[in-house]
């Protein structure tokens, strides 16, 4: 029996700008975006039907609807014929948490669907379900250094993105992102803006720094007030030695340090994990995941 196997990459906003609230309710954003090598695994068993089995450390902080379900039940109506089954989700991301989780899932689901499903799923029409499952799923489904723009849905690549390390740290608190997005007051605007210039980083780990730390994350002082303990995660992320960004990832409560190299990361993690034992602590590369896969 063929399984067919993807991981569900955990997105970081390291820049996340909010420009103004849309007539349409959406939000009209500016985001430079990278993905951590770690994530969720997501697993397909192609036949008849369709099911999804969840497994994990954080299975149980899910709900009974998923956009593993709904991106598969989108693929179908798009294109009947497809064939589906049986999906196993392994959850070791938090949920709630400002990584995109459920977005990067849904773009696994679709991933996995057009693998099991060689021709009948293009990347074109992959591409056009993508905004209707959610304004992240778009990057996601790529999972590549991005600026993301206009609600999330309009994606521009990133080349020459530099080797670096991420640590992640989560507090154990809920924050979600309707409630953050709400509480912010964003004022109206009425068109959206233009595209803006997209950075040359040539592989160059300062210029990285050097562009994120001119932009912000405008949702860091609202998730904050909702989720104080947010505060001390910073606190403690900036003592960190060869810490060179710490933020707060999307809407949180997830905040983030960028190193030089993994290994920088690697070693802040094992340190960090001793003196903050009740907090989820994660360390890996930052970039382009799986950067051998055909674009």
């Amino acid at each position: 029996m063929t399984v067919h196997r993807d991981i569900a990459w955990a997105k970081l906003n390291l820049t996340l700008e909010v420009l103004g609230r849309r007539a349409d309710g959406f939000h009209e954003l500016r985001s430079l975006v990278a993905f951590a090598g770690l994530g969720d695994t997501v697993e397909l068993t192609p036949q008849q039907g369709l099911d999804l089995q969840i497994e994990g450390p954080f299975a149980a902080a899910l709900g009974a609807d998923n956009l593993i379900i709904d991106a598969a039940k989108a693929a179908k109506a798009k294109e009947p014929h497809l064939t589906l089954g049986q999906f196993r989700l392994v959850k070791t991301l938090p949920v709630a948490a400002g990584l995109g989780g459920g977005s990067a899932d849904a773009a696994a689901a679709l991933r996995l669907i057009a693998r099991a499903n060689p021709g009948e799923l293009s990347n074109e029409i992959a591409a056009q379900l993508a905004p209707q499952l959610g304004s992240d799923v778009a990057v996601c489904l790529d999972s590549a250094p991005a600026l993301m723009t206009g609600r999330g849905e309009v994606v521009t690549p990133l080349r020459g993105f530099p080797a670096c390390g991420v640590l992640l740290a989560n507090p154990g608190v809920k924050l979600a992102t309707k409630d953050v997005y709400g509480a912010l007051n964003a004022a109206p605007i009425d068109s959206a803006s233009p595209m803006p210039e997209i950075p040359n980083l040539a592989g160059d780990f300062e210029k990285l720094i050097d562009f994120t730390r001119t932009r912000a994350n405008d949702l860091e002082p609202v998730a904050v007030a909702r989720a104080p303990e947010i505060q001390a995660v910073l606190a403690t992320l900036n003592k960190l030695e060869g810490a060179q960004l710490v933020r707060l990832s999307g809407s949180g409560p997830t905040c983030f340090a960028v190193f030089a190299t993994p290994q920088k990361a690697h070693a802040a993690a094992a340190s960090l994990a001793q003196q903050e034992p009740d907090w989820w602590i994660a360390s890996g590369s930052l970039g382009d995941p799986d950067p051998g896969k055909p674009r």
